[in-house]
Order: structure tokens, then C-alpha cells, then sequence
């Protein structure tokens, strides 16, 4: 027999059918398990003003969506973004396992609401001036961000913690994503189990517009993209930070590991293996005056212990191996997939430096600068070939010796500095090599030592030391 609350909301549901003056809408669910949820809600201030829903399927959704409403009534932004499934099936005194998806339906749709209606009409009032002050926390659902608001929390007056929704599609597998809807549930779960509020942010539109359609640009014109480091300098932080402001935050941390200067540049981390400096080496300085690094002076095994002691549920997690919106995927698909067919299959000649054609490839932009896998050629000696050069105007592929790749001079484009070029004594050239000495001059980076292949299109992390003074991008 159905508890008395669960039968009161669904015989008299609280705010259906209702849609208040300027709301926002979330919704969640569908056509693969039959039953969809609407909420819609109005913040005035830091308050939700005024709620409704609408809900299609089986009585317990309708139930759910009754109960989110009525938890909604007049309550806190903040307090709004504490409400999951735990709260919605206890407002219904309890829910089997197979009437709990209903709450996750309606929690899903009431975050989606939320998430939207903060970045559009909250003005939470700002933190304290006296101290410690609110902390929006970047949380991606792994350890590395949980334990950054594990820190946060024990440093700053309150904290709020925020996850990004950048990617969906068919063929993406979200549970292997850092920015899928799957990760979003499973970070809001992670956030609630250790009482903090949280907020879904979609980007959707920024990340495509910002990230994935200059990454797949990029491909067809022969390049080597680092779509990390634009997301990081030119979409996702800043976002946040906006988001920080809405919710009356003045920090916001995260997970990476990188530490800051006091004179507010990037130094790398204490962690040489995990250190992610070379990610957000885009990035303005005055977006990381607002940045907290919590993670900066550990090492990841300390991190993991650190999650184990608090009963983190992530504390053994994996962590993620590939670009977020690949997962699922993989490179070659997801170029074929929205890319066209120009990013699809299309055989090419290999070349050697002399032209002669040695084979085929299956599209210049399956290969890049430096590699040697997957060609499966030798030289004249029986010596591996590499990639020396791609021409995506013939689709030919230049291939040589790995003695034909070295280089003392890189040329860069769009070079963003932060100290004085003299200053600079170091580049990175990808993200895991190691950091060469260097000296910056007339718009190229002049090695003290030859390196073997310089993809154009990445990016080149100007270092002083182990700090950060500015970035570029490898040229032709």
C-alpha cells in the first residue's frame, strides 16, 4: 500500500499544469522509458519564486513532480540545489527500486531547470567580506574534483560545486565522459553525499561553437588541435566563473593540478607526472587571480588517500584517458561523424621526400607530425618512417627517416605573453614531453637542443622556470 504522502501528491499534484510568469524550464526523460517530466521555475533574488510541472506516464512520476514543487516553495537557491533523488523520495515517504526512477526523473529535470534559470535570473547576495567567503567548486565526478571541494570545503565559509554538460550524441558513451549527462548524475550524487549544493551548467552550444568545431576546422586543414587548452583559456573557466558570480562566489577551484604564482601566473604542480599547468596555459590573468588550485602541492596517491579517509566513493576511480567528447567514439569516428566527408575516409599517397610514393593512407588527417604507428613502412635501410609533413591540399603524406625530424626551430602564431620574451627559458611542445630550454626570439622558439617533430597546431607552453609567462601555437 502506497504511503499517504505519495497518494496525497498524486491525487492532488501540486502546481501541474502550472507555468509561472518567466520561467525556465527543465526537462528529463523520454521516449525510451516512456515516462517525462517537466519542471519549470522562477528565481527572484536568491529565492524560487514560483514553481510548476507537468509530467506524462505512470503515477509515480506525476508524484515526483508534485513533490518537487512543493519542495521548491520559497526555498533558497542554494537549499533548491540540495534537493535529489534521496529528498524526492523521502518527500513521498519512500519509493521501491522500480518506482526510484521517477525520482531521478524528476531531480534531472529540476537541476536542468535550476541550472538555467542561475545563469539567467539569480543574484544570490555575494559572500562575506570578512574571510573565508563562498567557493564555487568544479566538479567532474572524479576524484580529483571531489577532493578539491573536499579542501575547498575546509577552507571557505560555504561552498557550492558546479558540473558542466559540454557533449551528447548517439553514438557518444557517457558513462566514460567527464561532461556527458551521465557525468552530471553521477557528480550531482557525489556533490549531495557530502552535503554540498549542486548546479548543471550546460554548455552545449559554447563548447561546440568554441571547441569542437574550430578541432574539426583544424583537422582538415592539416593541424594538430589541442582542444583542452582552448576549452580551458576561451570556454569552460570563464563560464564558470560568470556562474560564480550569479551565485555570489569569489573563488572558484578545481581539480587540476598546477599551482599559482604570487604574482598570479600558472607554476606547474608538485606532481611532475600529473602536473596540468600546460592545459590552462591560455588562460588571462585575470581569470586565474579567481582560480584555487587545492590540488597544486599533492601527489595523486595523497589525493586518493585523502578520498578514502572521507568514504569517497571515487577514492579508486580511474581516471579519464581520452577528450571528453570522444568517448564512445574514438578519433577516426568522430571525425567521419561530424566532420563530412572530407574528415571521413579518403585515400592519399605517401610520399618520401623526394616524392616518390611509397603507399596509400586513408586521409591526411588521421596522421600527424611525428608518427609512426599505423603507417607500417620502412625506409631504404629497413629503418621505421615517420611523418615529416601533411599537404591537406594534395591529401599527401610526406614520410622520412626520425633523423629528418629534428629541428632546433619552432616557428609559433598568436604568441600571448605575460612576462618579457627574454624571460622566456623553457617550452612545452605537448602536453606529456618534457619542458626544453629555449630562447623566444622574432616569433619562433630557438631550442638549445634538437627535437624530434613539432606538430603544427599544438600548442607551445612558454615557461620561466616552472612558471607559465605565456602560450602560442606551433606554426608551419
Amino acid at each position: 500500500m502506497p504511503d499517504e504522502r505519495f497518494a496525497d501528491h498524486l491525487s492532488f499534484p501540486r502546481g501541474r499544469g502550472h507555468t509561472p510568469a518567466g520561467a525556465v524550464a527543465g526537462n528529463a526523460g523520454g521516449a525510451l522509458c516512456g515516462d517525462l517530466v517537466t519542471i519549470r521555475l522562477r528565481i527572484e533574488g536568491d529565492r524560487i519564486a514560483d514553481a510548476g510541472f507537468d509530467a506524462e506516464g505512470c503515477g509515480a512520476t506525476i508524484a515526483a513532480g508534485s513533490a518537487v514543487v512543493e519542495l521548491l516553495d520559497g526555498a533558497h537557491v542554494l537549499d533548491a540545489a540540495r534537493i535529489g533523488t534521496t529528498q524526492v523520495a523521502d518527500a513521498l515517504g519512500g519509493l521501491s527500486v522500480g518506482k526510484l526512477h521517477a525520482a531521478d526523473l524528476a531531480a534531472d529535470a529540476l537541476h536542468r531547470a535550476l541550472g538555467r534559470a542561475v545563469r539567467t535570473q539569480a543574484a544570490v547576495p555575494a559572500p562575506r567580506p570578512d574571510g573565508g567567503g563562498r567557493t564555487l567548486v568544479a566538479m567532474s565526478g572524479g576524484v580529483d574534483s571531489a577532493v578539491a571541494a573536499l579542501l575547498s570545503a575546509q577552507d571557505a565559509t560555504d561552498v557550492a560545486t558546479v558540473t558542466l554538460e559540454l557533449w551528447a550524441d548517439d553514438g557518444h558513451d557517457g558513462t566514460q565522459s567527464c561532461c556527458s549527462a551521465d557525468a552530471v548524475r553521477g557528480a550531482r550524487a557525489l556533490a549531495h553525499r557530502m552535503g554540498l549544493p549542486h548546479f548543471t551548467l550546460d554548455l552545449r552550444a559554447e563548447f561546440r561553437a568554441g571547441v569542437v568545431d574550430p578541432w574539426l576546422a583544424d583537422h582538415a586543414r592539416g593541424l594538430t588541435p589541442n582542444p583542452c587548452v582552448r576549452c580551458n583559456g576561451h570556454v569552460r573557466l570563464d563560464a564558470m566563473l560568470d556562474y560564480a558570480d550569479r551565485l555570489g562566489a569569489a573563488t572558484l577551484a578545481t581539480g587540476h593540478y598546477a599551482r599559482i604564482t604570487p604574482d598570479g601566473l600558472l607554476r606547474q604542480a608538485l606532481d611532475e607526472g600529473k602536473d596540468q599547468a600546460y592545459m590552462l596555459a591560455a588562460l588571462a590573468p585575470g581569470t586565474i587571480a579567481r582560480l584555487r588550485f587545492p590540488l597544486g602541492e599533492l601527489r595523486k596517491p595523497q589525493v586518493r588517500e585523502l578520498a578514502a579517509q572521507a568514504g569517497l566513493p571515487v577514492a579508486r576511480k580511474p581516471d579519464s584517458q581520452d577528450l571528453c567528447f570522444l568517448a564512445g567514439v574514438g578519433r577516426a569516428g568522430f571525425l567521419a561523424r561530424h566532420g563530412g566527408p572530407a574528415l571521413g575516409d579518403v585515400p592519399g599517397d605517401v610520399v618520401d621526400r623526394d616524392g616518390t610514393k611509397l603507399g596509400e593512407h586513408r586521409g591526411h588527417h588521421h596522421l600527424t607530425v611525428g608518427q609512426r604507428k599505423g603507417l607500417g613502412l620502412t625506409g631504404g635501410t629497413g629503418e621505421p618512417l615517420h611523418v615529416l609533413r601533411t599537404d591537406p591540399a594534395t591529401n599527401t603524406v610526406v614520410v622520412g627517416p626520425r633523423a629528418a625530424l629534428a629541428t632546433t626551430h619552432v616557428p609559433l602564431r598568436d604568441v600571448t605573453l605575460h612576462r618579457a620574451p627574454e624571460r622566456v627559458d623553457r617550452v612545452r611542445l605537448r602536453y606529456r614531453s618534457h619542458a626544453l630550454p629555449c630562447t623566444l626570439r622574432d616569433g619562433a622558439v630557438e631550442l638549445h637542443e634538437p627535437v624530434h617533430g613539432a606538430a603544427p597546431g599544438q600548442v607551445a607552453c612558454l615557461l620561466q622556470g616552472d612558471v607559465v609567462v605565456g602560450c602560442a601555437t606551433i606554426a608551419r
